[in-house]
C-alpha cells in the first residue's frame, strides 16, 4: 500500500458501516487501495454534493441511495431529469463497465433496488403528495407566493386569525375565503382587529392567491395529506425503503416543488421522536437543484431551513444539498454540513480557485484528492 493509500485509509478509518464511494487519485492515476469509505453514522452529519453539468452528482446520489438501502437505512429523493428511478432496474455488464471495475479494484453484480414513487399534487405516475393550507404555515407559502416581507408578516396574521377563530386551512380556497371575508364589510372590524394587516396587502394576498391557481397550484393543497411516516420502513427482503419523488411534469414551477420539499423535512422534524446519536440513520433525505430553494429566500425561510437541518440529526435524519456550486447554499445552512462530495467545478477560474481552497482548518483526519481529469466515479472527496 502506498503512503497516498495508507493516507486515504488512516483519514476514513472508521467502525461499523461505511459507504463505498470511490478511490483515490493520485498522480493522474486511480489508486485501488485508496478506498473513499465513510461512515455512515457520519451521514446524519448532513451534506453537500457539489459539481457542474455532467461531472456525475447523480450518479453519486445513486451510488449512495443503493448502498444506503442495502444498510436498512430509507431514502428519499427528489427526481429532477428523470434518471434517478434507474436504480429500480439492475444495469448491464459491459467492457467498459469491468473495465471500470477492474481499475478500483472492486467486486459489482448488477441489481436493482424496490422504489417507491411519489408524484407532487398527484401529477404524474406515483402516490400523491399533498399538504393542507394550516400545515405548510405561513413562512413556506410566502416563499411560494414570491411574497415580500411586508406580505409575509401579514400572511402571518391570517394564519393566526384563522387559528384564534378555529377555521382550518385545508386548501387555497379557504384561505382565499379568510381573505375575502376580511376585505367585505362583514369582515372589517376583524381586519382592523388584526392591526398590522391593511386592507390593500390583504387585496394583494388575495391576488397571489388567485396567480397560484392560475399556475395550477390548486392540487397540491388539500386533503388526503402525505403521512411522512410512510417514507420509513423496511421492504421483505429487508432493504431500506427508497422514496422517489417525482418532479419532470412540475419542473416549471421550482418555487413550488422546492418549497414542497422543505415541508417535507419540517414534518419530519416535528413528527419523528427524538433518537439520539445513531450508529446510522433511518433516513436519509436528498434535495437536488438546492439553489433553487434559496433563490430570493427571505431571512425567516432561511432560518426556519437553518434551524430545521440544525435539529433534525438527533431525529435519525440526515439531508444532503445537491447543486452545483458550494455557493448556492447559505452560509448559515453550509456550516451545518460535515459531508461534502465535490466534484469538478466548471465557472470562471477565480470562482474555480474560491471553491477550491480548504472551507475549514487543517485537521489530521482531512484529506483532499484532486485531478485535472477524472471520470464520474472517482470524483475528488472531501471529508471533514
Amino acid at each position: 500500500m502506498t503512503e497516498f493509500a495508507d493516507r486515504i485509509s488512516a483519514a476514513y478509518a472508521a467502525k461499523g458501516k461505511a459507504l463505498d464511494l470511490g478511490r483515490g487519485v493520485v498522480a493522474g492515476a486511480t489508486d485501488p487501495s485508496a478506498a473513499v469509505q465513510p461512515s455512515a453514522a457520519m451521514c446524519n452529519r448532513h451534506g453537500l454534493i457539489a459539481g457542474g453539468t455532467g461531472t456525475g452528482k447523480t450518479k453519486t446520489l445513486q451510488l449512495m441511495a443503493e448502498q444506503l438501502s442495502a444498510m436498512d437505512v430509507s431514502v428519499f429523493a427528489a427526481d429532477m431529469k428523470g434518471d434517478l428511478p434507474g436504480i429500480a432496474e439492475p444495469g448491464e455488464h459491459s467492457e467498459r463497465v469491468d473495465g471500470r471495475v477492474g481499475e478500483l479494484g472492486m467486486t459489482w453484480e448488477p441489481a436493482g433496488r424496490a422504489v417507491q414513487f411519489l408524484a407532487l399534487g398527484g401529477q404524474g405516475a406515483g402516490i400523491p403528495v399533498r399538504a393542507t393550507i394550516s400545515s405548510f404555515g405561513p413562512t413556506l407559502l410566502a416563499k411560494v407566493m414570491d411574497a415580500n416581507e411586508t406580505q409575509s408578516s401579514s400572511l402571518s396574521l391570517v394564519f393566526r386569525y384563522a387559528d384564534d377563530h378555529q377555521l382550518g386551512l385545508l386548501d387555497l380556497a379557504d384561505l382565499r375565503a379568510v381573505l375575502q371575508f376580511l376585505l367585505s364589510d362583514d369582515g372589517r372590524a376583524d381586519l382592523k382587529g388584526l392591526g398590522g394587516l391593511s386592507s390593500a396587502t390583504a387585496g394583494v394576498l388575495l391576488r397571489k392567491i388567485v396567480e397560484l391557481e392560475e399556475l395550477g397550484a390548486e392540487p397540491f393543497f388539500g386533503e388526503p395529506q402525505l403521512e411522512v411516516a410512510a417514507l420509513i420502513g423496511v421492504h421483505p427482503d429487508g432493504a431500506g425503503l427508497v422514496s422517489c419523488l417525482e418532479l419532470p411534469s412540475v419542473q416549471d414551477r421550482p418555487r413550488l416543488f422546492s418549497t414542497f420539499l422543505l415541508w417535507l423535512l419540517a414534518e419530519l422534524f416535528e413528527t419523528l421522536p427524538e433518537v439520539g446519536d445513531l450508529d446510522q440513520p433511518k433516513l436519509v433525505f436528498f434535495f437536488d437543484e438546492a439553489h433553487l430553494l434559496f433563490e430570493g429566500a427571505s431571512k425567516p425561510f432561511r432560518e426556519q431551513i437553518a434551524q430545521t437541518v440544525r435539529l433534525i440529526r438527533s431525529k435519525g435524519v440526515g439531508v444532503f444539498f445537491i447543486t452545483q456550486l458550494p455557493d448556492d447554499v447559505p452560509d448559515e445552512i453550509l456550516a451545518q454540513l460535515g459531508n461534502r462530495i465535490q466534484h469538478a467545478l466548471r465557472a470562471s477560474p477565480r470562482v474555480t480557485r474560491r471553491h477550491s481552497k480548504p472551507q475549514s482548518p487543517p485537521t489530521p483526519r482531512r484529506v483532499t484528492t484532486t485531478s485535472k481529469r477524472i471520470s464520474p466515479s472517482s470524483a475528488p472527496a472531501r471529508r471533514w
